[in-house]
């Protein structure tokens, strides 16, 4: 349905090859979301424990600008209406997160903002794979691959915050592990990917070397320096996979002429 209405009224007023460049920065933006929800919720669990609050109060901050300038993005595209659904979902979903954000952290509160969050990454998530059904283009699926990356990095140190926070849900362990395997997993994948550059291939380095530092925090006893390491590197590897998901998305437009 999405391919049907991409073809037949995607940007009428524009060019193919402009109008694919529009979808490329879009699966960018609305893949950023599924991101956002997890560090919105980490920062919250991270102020709940006390843990680097200056930071948590920053990433929070962060945050929130991000989600107002990537709606401001996606409105300057008359997309087709079952992609606008998919905007208009996602932003429900990210208001009834920061409906929950104005509340002050508690075990209550952190489990509710939690669950929320993950309601968001799965909406934001249908809604990234629309955009990459509506494009034409195959390599669009390396964008929603690497803007995953951003995501996972969020949902481990915020999983791990929830289990220092003594949430006894079996969820969040068993999250821990299968993130971690599928972050390697598509570290891997962009690696063999065709679509590559010497920047491309210079982040993917960068990543895999932030990873490690992440890695190994992930495995460290939940105290208080273990708490302040995971803090740290997610922001880290954050801002690498952040950077390579935008030179793929560079990648594309150069590839979509």
């Amino acid at each position: 349905m999405v391919q049907t209405l991409a073809a037949a009224l995607f940007l009428p007023a524009m060019g193919a090859a402009q109008a694919q460049i529009a979808v490329s920065t879009a699966i960018n933006r609305i893949a950023r979301y599924r991101a956002l929800s997890q560090r919105m919720a980490k920062a919250y669990v991270q102020m709940h424990l006390g843990v680097l609050p200056d930071q948590a109060a920053s990433v929070m901050a962060s945050a929130k600008k991000l989600v107002r300038s990537g709606f401001d993005d996606l409105a300057s595209v008359p997309w087709p209406t079952e992609l606008a659904r998919q905007v208009d979902d996602v932003h429900k979903s990210v208001d009834a997160l920061e409906a929950l954000l104005v509340m002050p952290p508690t075990a209550q509160s952190v489990a509710a903002v939690a669950a929320q969050a993950d309601r968001m990454l799965a909406v934001a998530n249908a809604a990234t794979e629309a955009f990459e059904r509506s494009s034409n283009a195959a390599t669009a699926k390396l964008v929603n691959i690497a803007g995953r990356q951003r995501a996972l990095s969020q949902r481990l140190a915020k999983n791990y915050f929830l289990v220092a926070a003594g949430s006894d849900a079996k969820g969040p362990r068993e999250q821990l592990l299968s993130d971690a395997d599928e972050f390697r997993k598509a570290m891997a994948t962009l690696a063999a990917a065709p679509l590559s550059t010497p920047a491309i291939r210079d982040e993917l380095a960068l990543g895999d070397g932030q990873w490690v530092f992440f890695s190994s925090a992930l495995q460290r006893k939940a105290d208080a320096r273990g708490l302040a390491d995971v803090a740290t590197t997610s922001e880290r590897l954050l801002e690498v996979t952040d950077r390579l998901t935008g030179l793929y998305d560079a990648a594309l437009k150069q590839v979509l002429g």
